[in-house]
Formats: structure tokens, C-alpha cells, sequence
């Protein structure tokens, strides 16, 4: 049985990982974490009883015994959650995009000193995982492409994890960074990301919502994955919390990975 504690869990996916835990026969969701559990309408709102509820992530690690803590906050707090977590010797699933290079190296680093193991995905729908990995065999042979991406109007952060995930996996599989078609610098082209356009959409009624296009002499090619619900997310998450303790490497990043 695995102890489990979710970090932002009053979150939208917070929340949801919360359910996906407790769904499974060989998890326990130990303590829930958000820094909104200060206010008594919070705490009610939550809805799970029995689950110990924190607005301090320190207190909980202290007060608490858990093996893997998944953080779901924003990107100002993930990276000191993640530090407290594995300096404690819990192990990580992070789903909260925005670390830089800097950041992931001061993970590692952490993550070697307390022995624990940190798992990170821009997106854990199978899906966009899917979508990534057939992308990368298309753009050997349709090398000019660019990415929209769709998410809901509260995320943070444009373009998306994910978004940047796939642009890196393409230029590495192209083997170059050619400069986009069109007006160079021109605004409207998109955030150039390793020489590849990315167009973010943020609208209310979207989840989360990713298409490459690829284009040809007289053809263009598109693959589009569509994350409909937020459960769409869990069963990556849930085989991350399993798996993230047997990592091989003190910091693994993407679900394709482990899959």
C-alpha cells in the first residue's frame, strides 16, 4: 500500500487526483495539502471526510507518513514543494508545468541527496503521449510544422508544458532549428520554441487540447489529441505514483518514459 498525499489539492486536477487515489486498491490518500485549507468554507468544500487536511506542506511532512507526494499547485510554489518533499526522502510525481533547466538540476541534486525520486510530466493523458511519439516519426519526413495548443482560460502558463514538450521532441528527431516560414519576428507567428512556432489558445469550455501541422509539397498532415475531462490525466498519474519509487534516475521527465 502506497501513502499518497496530494499537493494543491483543492485544485481542479488536485481534486481529481485526489478521487483517482482513492479509487485504487493499492493507494491511500494519507493527507491533502492547499494552502486554501486556511478557511473553514475550503476545508468544507473539499468533500472527502476522514483525510487529514494541511495548508502547510511542512506540517504535513512532519506530522505525516507517506511515500509519494503529487504536486498539482502552480508554477511559483512546485519547485520548492518538490525540494521539501525529496529532502524529506518522499518521491514526486509533478504534474505542475513551468520549471526551468535551472530548477530541474537543483531537483536532481536534491533528489540524489535524499535518495527519493522525482517524476515529471508536462501531460500524463496517454493520448498526447501518443501524439508526441507519432509526431516525432512524421517530422522526419514532413519537416515543416507548427503546434496549436487549446487549454481552458485559468492556466497559467502559455505555451504549455506539454506544447514545449512536443517542439523539443520535434526539432530533436528533425536534427535542426530552421527558421519558420513566413515574417521573421512577426508576433502573430506564434512563440518560436527550438525553430517551431507554437499558437496558444486559452478559452473558457476547453480542458486541454494539442494539433501539430505538418506541411508538404501539396499536402499538409495534422494529428490532434483531445483531452475532453480532466480524468483523462488519472491513469498516468496513478502509474506514475506506482512506478516513480522503481525510477532508474533520480529525475525522469515524461510519461512516455514509463509507459
Amino acid at each position: 500500500m502506497r501513502k499518497v498525499i496530494v499537493i494543491g489539492a483543492l485544485g481542479k486536477m488536485g481534486r481529481t487526483v485526489c478521487d483517482a487515489v482513492r479509487a485504487e486498491n493499492d493507494l491511500e490518500l494519507t493527507a491533502a495539502v492547499d494552502s486554501a485549507f486556511t478557511a473553514e468554507e475550503a476545508r468544507a468544500a473539499f468533500g472527502i471526510a476522514g483525510v487529514p487536511l494541511y495548508s502547510d506542506l511542512a506540517a504535513c511532512l512532519s506530522a505525516e507518513d507517506m511515500d509519494v507526494a503529487v504536486d498539482f499547485t502552480v508554477p511559483d510554489t512546485v519547485y520548492a514543494n518538490v525540494l521539501a518533499c525529496l529532502e524529506g526522502g518522499v518521491h514526486c510525481v509533478v504534474g505542475t508545468t513551468g520549471l526551468s533547466a535551472e530548477q530541474l538540476v537543483g531537483i536532481e541534486a536534491q533528489a540524489v541527496l535524499g535518495g527519493a525520486r522525482c517524476f515529471i510530466a508536462p501531460n500524463f493523458a496517454i493520448g498526447a503521449v501518443l501524439l508526441m511519439e507519432v509526431s516525432r516519426h512524421i517530422v522526419k519526413y514532413l519537416p515543416d510544422c507548427e503546434i496549436i495548443e487549446l487549454h481552458h482560460d485559468q492556466k497559467l502558463d502559455a505555451p504549455s508544458g506539454t506544447a514545449l514538450r512536443t517542439a523539443e521532441l520535434l526539432a530533436a528527431a528533425r536534427g535542426d532549428t530552421p527558421a519558420p516560414p513566413g515574417p521573421e519576428g512577426h508576433a502573430a507567428r506564434g512563440m518560436i520554441h527550438k525553430g517551431i512556432p507554437i499558437h496558444s489558445v486559452r478559452l473558457p469550455g476547453l480542458v486541454a487540447h494539442q494539433e501539430v501541422v505538418f506541411g508538404g509539397q501539396g499536402q499538409t498532415l495534422s494529428v490532434r489529441h483531445d483531452s475532453i475531462s480532466r480524468e483523462s490525466f488519472m491513469p498516468g498519474v496513478v502509474l506514475a505514483v506506482r512506478r516513480v519509487a522503481e525510477l532508474n534516475e533520480p529525475v525522469v521527465v515524461g510519461l512516455e518514459n514509463i509507459l
